[in-house]
């Protein structure tokens, strides 16, 4: 059995190094690509994960797969092609840490996976599928992953979704706005910014935006607010939790770390388990991933930078809290 299976695009993101002693920038590789990003964040907390993508055929693709197996992610699922080569993704921060991505993918192996490549299996044995937008951006990974969602759907798991905008992928807004709302046809639970709250919604109001999502049958809905924290929506209402105060180096990767962490509360639940929460348990959780999300910011990259169990319980102990938003 499995806790969490995701589908979705895996690559590398090159992230500022500093400086060689000529003077020019340096990057180091690191793996990334969102659902992996979470499926690692889950794995280090201790439960039991699957990926189910595609990388190239190349040192990229098969550093990739080490890395996931060496984090005690399910590679069954995980297929290598020579039709394409790994998607790279280059990241720029600026001094605060946020950033602006490029990418080299045209297509990027990621976009190759196909439905005849779905481990159903992996989906079946899992209590939750996770699955973002990214690796709608095109076909035949496009097809795929609504095959893959709607199957996890008619199995009875709970389903989650990242609506992971990226301009650069796509030709428009209007088509990304369009794909994108395909997925929440099928979601339990959503994880936006305020940024794709308005893509998706036409609003940037919180209230406004998150009761919108809703409409689509969304369960549960959280507003990553970045050094604000979180917005969430539930059954019940809604809601605004801080976030811990730390010495934010890169940012990439804290919403995935912050989605890990709630999943790791909900593994083991279905759908309507959703509707049974309570605003004292539902906080709980929020506080948890807001806590694994900002350690994520303390350090360069995703998956290196992801936080265990014992140190989002010190976080949760010792830190202080940003003030409110």
């Amino acid at each position: 059995m499995l806790d969490v299976a995701a589908l979705g695009e895996i690559l590398i993101d090159f992230t500022p190094a500093g400086r060689s002693a000529a003077g020019q920038r340096l990057l180091e590789e690191n793996p990334g690509g969102a659902p992996a990003n979470v499926l690692a964040a889950l794995a280090k907390l201790g439960k039991r994960t699957a990926f189910l993508g595609m990388a190239g055929r190349d040192q990229f693709g098969t550093y990739l797969r080490e890395v996931l197996r060496r984090q005690g992610i399910d590679v069954t699922g995980f297929k290598l092609t020579g039709a394409a080569h790994t998607t790279l993704a280059f990241v720029h921060l600026n001094e605060s840490g946020d950033r602006q991505f490029s990418f080299y993918r045209d297509p990027g192996a990621d976009l190759m996976f196909s439905e005849g490549d779905i481990e159903y299996d992996l989906i079946r044995a899992a209590d939750v599928f996770h699955f973002g937008s990214i690796s709608m951006t095109g076909e035949p990974a496009r097809g795929a992953t609504l095959a893959a969602v709607k199957f996890a759907k008619a199995q009875g798991k709970l389903i989650s979704y990242d609506p992971n905008y990226r301009p650069l992928l796509w030709p428009d807004p209007a088509q990304a706005q369009a794909t994108m709302r395909l997925g929440l046809e099928y979601a339990d639970l959503v994880k936006v910014s305020e940024s794709e709250l308005e893509l998706l919604t036409g609003t940037a109001d919180l209230e406004l935006g998150s009761a919108a999502l809703m409409e689509y049958g969304v369960r549960l809905a959280f507003v990553t607010l970045g050094p604000q924290g979180c917005f969430y929506r539930a059954p019940f209402g809604t809601g605004r939790l801080p976030t811990y105060a730390v010495p934010v180096v890169d940012t990439t990767g804290a919403g995935d770390a912050f989605l890990g962490a709630i999943l790791y509360h909900l593994s083991g639940r279905n759908a309507a388990d959703l509707e049974q929460l309570d605003r004292g348990e539902l906080e709980r959780m929020i506080d948890f991933a807001n806590a694994a999300g900002a350690l994520t910011t303390t350090q360069k990259g995703a998956i290196p930078a992801l936080p265990g169990l014992e140190q989002v319980q010190r976080c949760l102990a010792q830190l202080s809290k940003l003030p409110a938003g």
